[in-house]
């Protein structure tokens, strides 16, 4: 099955929420609708970006779930940018 994943680049926290319960709420949205492979969280040119990789059968679903993580962030961070990419050998490549 397809590898993909969103990254997104975090901006601020919404009042109340939890630094340490971003990431953790993201790879659970993402859940709901397929199997996570793994998530990851890095500081990137100062700026924080969270990393949600998932399988899916094909790029509209892994459009689908880029969507429920992303209305699933803007719960609780505001995101700066985002992007859905499907891994093909060892590059990840932007989905359409």
């Amino acid at each position: 099955m397809p590898s993909f994943r969103i990254t997104l680049i975090i901006g601020s926290l919404r009042p109340g929420v939890a630094p340490d319960s971003v990431l953790s709420s993201l790879a659970a949205a993402a859940a709901e609708m397929t199997i996570v492979e793994a998530s990851d969280l890095a500081v990137v040119a100062g700026a924080p970006r969270a990393i949600v990789r998932f399988t899916a059968d094909d790029a509209a679903m892994a459009l689908e779930v880029g969507d429920h993580v992303l209305a699933a962030a803007r719960a609780r961070v505001e995101p700066v940018s985002w992007q859905v990419t499907e891994r093909v050998k060892a590059r990840w490549y932007p989905v359409r």
